[in-house]
């Protein structure tokens, strides 16, 4: 119940602080138009705060007191790269919305005068129900218009392009988060099953081996299910997927033929780290299903303001990564990218090598 209370004041202020802001605009057209005092005069004042209002929503310090009000009051977060004009059309509204609200509460100012009367209240108590009831649907007006120019700028601004453009951002960070993360571990899977299927095959056959090989199945496969709930938990939540950082690059090799090279980690800015740490499991993963051998992860933090990150694997002389394995590669360049750096790849005879540099 406290909940809806709020709610309804919070809407009622967001109503007054639009007719504050439209006031000094309105009195000025009012001593322009008001010389007699006429409905007709009222009427044409009322019709000339609408274009005032939207002239005032096209200055920058207005558009920012409706972001805050928008917030703070209704509950209705804007993006930062909102669009200029669905916050001009917001703000005219609640401009316009607000000013014909507190117009209506300067008509009534000699019946709240009176409503403070306790003599006229006990006298004459039919005299003071009239102004009442105007009161009160003043204020329901206030809250009903409050609660509909907040499902108003919750329409529009699910409708502005640049949140439908972070929206489609972040729907293709989560596509390549669930590619990368499952793709890896499938390939840690499949590798592992195969050494334990290798163990068990031999003619000397080394149970050891095999049971060395399945628990660091298992594990991936449990770590695999995690991340899956994580990211099916960001898509439920509407947030960004998070990216584990090169912190975990042991956990990532955990029982692979890989050899890690890695500088100090701790002066690596979380977000570059995450980024890299992104880049060093597609590039595995592309290593485990398209390479042979060893792999070599270097990860150097002396080169002058960048992190350069190194994978290396031998190949069988064919491409590294077929047709149908692109989106990997792409999903690495477009994550260097996005951080500031680069990420190539290339292959040198029976060797693949994917770079990637990031600005620390």
């Amino acid at each position: 119940m406290s909940g809806h209370i709020g709610r309804a004041v919070r809407a009622v202020l967001y109503q007054v602080l639009g007719a504050a802001l439209l006031t000094p605009v309105a009195v000025v057209l009012g001593l322009a138009v008001l010389s007699e005092p006429t409905p007709a005069r009222v009427l044409v004042l009322w019709a000339a705060c609408l274009p005032a209002s939207v002239l005032l929503a096209l200055a920058p310090l207005v558009r920012r007191i409706e972001i805050t009000a928008l917030a703070e009051l209704l509950d209705v977060q804007v993006s930062d790269r909102a669009d200029r004009v669905y916050l001009v059309a917001l703000t005219s509204l609640h401009l316009y919305g607000g000013a014909t609200l507190g117009a209506g509460v300067l008509m009534l100012s000699p019946g709240l005068v009176r409503l403070g009367d306790l003599t006229l209240w006990r006298d004459s108590p039919a005299v003071q129900a009239e102004p009442l009831a105007a009161v009160l649907a003043l204020a329901a007006a206030m809250v009903a218009a409050g609660f509909g120019q907040r499902w108003a700028a919750r329409r529009l601004l699910r409708a502005e392009p640049s949140r439908m453009l972070e929206e489609l951002g972040r729907r293709q960070a989560l596509a390549l988060e669930l590619h990368d993360a499952v793709g890896h571990a499938l390939s840690v899977v499949l590798v592992q099953g195969m050494a334990a299927q290798a163990a068990l095959q031999r003619p000397a056959p080394r149970p050891e081996q095999a049971t060395r090989s399945l628990e660091h199945l298992l594990d991936t496969a449990r770590a695999a299910q995690e991340d899956l709930d994580v990211l099916l938990g960001v898509l439920d939540a509407g947030e960004a997927a998070r990216t584990p950082t090169l912190d975990s690059l042991h956990t990532l090799t955990r029982g692979l033929d890989v050899h890690v090279n890695a500088g100090p980690l701790d002066r690596i800015p979380p977000a570059t780290s995450r980024t890299a740490y992104a880049i060093a499991r597609e590039a595995l993963t592309n290593a485990l299903c398209h390479g042979s051998g060893p792999v070599t992860l270097d990860v150097d933090t002396d080169a002058p303001g960048e992190l350069v990150l190194t994978v290396e694997n031998a190949t069988t002389g064919s491409p590294a990564a077929p047709a149908g394995h692109r989106r990997g590669l792409t999903g690495m360049r477009m994550r260097a990218r996005l951080a500031g750096g680069t990420c190539t790849t290339r292959q040198a005879e029976t060797t693949w090598r994917v770079e990637a540099r990031l600005p620390l």
